[in-house]
C-alpha cells in the first residue's frame, strides 16, 4: 500500500503505510510500542470490514467510515468480549488515522469530524490497588541471598523506589547510572522518548552497586543493566520475565500470610510509589516530575488521600462558634423548624 495512485487515494486503508511507517515514528515522536499498537488497531477493523461485513480492502471508503459504522464496529468489539478500556484504545487509533487522512486530504474531513463526536466507552471506575506497606517489606526481603536472588531483589527495589515503568527499567544501561556523585541517579528515557533524571535513595544506589559488582564487572558502558542470557545469546530482560519473578515472590508471600492483591505486576510498584509519596506530604507537581507525567492531570490518580489527610483537612476548618442548636429547650422553635405549628 506504500504507493497508491492517484484515482485510489479515496479509499480508507490508502494511506495506513505513510501513517504507521512516516508520520507516527519520524513526525509524531511515536514509540515503536506505540506505533505497533497503532498497527494492530488498524488490523483489528480491517479484519472485521473484511471478515464480519464482506467488504473487500478495494472498496472500502474513507466516506464509508461513519458514525453508525463505527458504532457497529464498537458494538462487535464489546459483544466479542473486549474490555471497554481497550476499545476506546480501538477507536482512538481509528480516530488518529483519520485525523492524520484528513490533514493530508481535505475531502476526509468531514469523516473525520463525525468519528471525533464518539464519545469513548464509560468504564466502571474501579479503585487502582496497592501493596500495602507491610506486604511491601515482605516482598522486598523475599528474594534469597544467592546471586539470582542478588538481581531479582534489586529489579523489585528499583521498580518500587524509582516508581518507573519496566520498559523504561529494562532500558537502563549501565551508563545511564551515576553512583558516585553526591546524589545518586538513572537517566531514563521514558514514553515519547522524554528524558528524565532520577535521584536513587542511598539504600537502593547500594542494591544497584553490589548488583553491577556482580553481574557486570567486565560489561562495557552499553550493556543493559537486566539482561537475560539463552544459549550464549545475551539480551534485553523481557517485561515477561519480570512478571514471572514477581508472580513468583507474591505467592510466597501471601503463603506467609501477609495480603496482597490477587494480581501483582510491575506497575503496582509504580502506582504504589506514587501514592506514597502523596500520602506523606510531597507535592502533586514532584510526584508527577518523579513519574514523567507530561500532564499533571494524569498524576492525581494516583491522589488517594490517607485517612489522616482527610481528618487533617477537616480539622484544619474549625466548626462554627456556638454550634450548640437553637431549638434545646424551645419546642415551639423545633416545631416550627419541622413544618409544625
Amino acid at each position: 500500500m506504500k504507493m497508491i495512485k492517484k484515482y485510489q487515494s479515496h479509499l480508507f486503508f490508502s494511506k495506513t503505510w505513510q501513517f504507521l511507517n512516516e508520520y507516527l515514528p519520524n513526525q509524531a515522536g511515536r514509540s515503536i510500542a506505540t506505533v505497533e499498537s497503532y498497527r494492530d488497531s488498524l488490523t483489528v477493523i480491517k479484519n472485521y470490514i473484511v471478515n464480519i461485513q464482506h467488504i473487500p480492502l478495494t472498496a472500502f471508503q474513507f466516506s464509508d467510515c461513519t458514525k453508525d459504522f463505527l458504532y457497529g464496529f464498537r458494538e462487535y468489539l464489546l459483544k466479542s468480549g473486549i474490555k471497554p478500556s481497550s476499545v476506546n484504545v480501538r477507536m482512538a487509533a481509528v480516530r488518529a488515522y483519520l485525523n492524520y487522512a484528513a490533514d493530508t486530504d481535505i475531502s476526509v474531513q468531514s469523516v473525520a469530524l463525525g468519528v471525533s463526536q464518539i464519545k469513548p466507552c464509560k468504564m466502571p471506575q474501579k479503585e487502582k490497588e496497592i501493596i500495602t506497606e507491610e506486604a511491601l517489606t515482605a516482598l522486598l526481603e523475599a528474594p534469597p541471598n544467592t546471586k539470582m536472588g542478588i538481581r531479582d531483589r534489586t529489579i523489585l527495589v528499583m521498580l518500587y523506589d524509582t516508581a518507573l515503568r519496566v520498559s523504561e527499567l529494562l532500558n537502563i544501561r549501565l551508563c545511564d547510572i551515576v553512583l558516585e556523585n553526591k546524589y545518586p541517579s538513572v537517566f531514563i528515557t521514558g514514553k515519547g522518548n522524554k528524558e528524565r533524571s532520577i535521584q536513587l535513595t542511598e539504600q537502593t544506589a547500594a542494591h544497584v552497586k553490589y548488583y553491577i559488582q556482580i553481574y557486570h564487572s567486565n560489561s562495557s558502558e552499553t550493556a543493559y543493566l537486566f539482561s537475560t542470557t539463552i544459549k550464549g545469546n545475551t539480551e534485553k530482560m523481557s517485561p515477561e520475565n519480570v512478571q514471572r519473578l514477581i508472580k513468583k515472590y507474591a505467592q510466597q508471600v501471601r503463603c506467609a500470610g501477609f495480603d496482597l492483591p490477587e494480581s501483582v505486576h510491575p506497575h503496582m510498584f509504580r502506582r504504589t510509589r506514587a501514592t506514597n509519596l502523596y500520602q506523606d506530604g510531597v507535592p502533586l507537581e514532584l510526584v508527577s516530575t518523579v513519574l514523567g507525567h507530561a500532564k499533571i492531570d494524569t498524576t492525581k490518580i494516583y491522589a488517594k488521600p490517607s485517612v489522616e489527610q482527610l481528618r487533617n483537612a477537616l480539622d484544619s476548618v474549625p466548626p462554627p462558634v456556638n454550634e450548640q442548636p437553637i431549638w434545646d429547650d424551645n419546642e415551639e422553635e423545633l416545631a416550627r423548624r419541622c413544618g409544625l405549628r
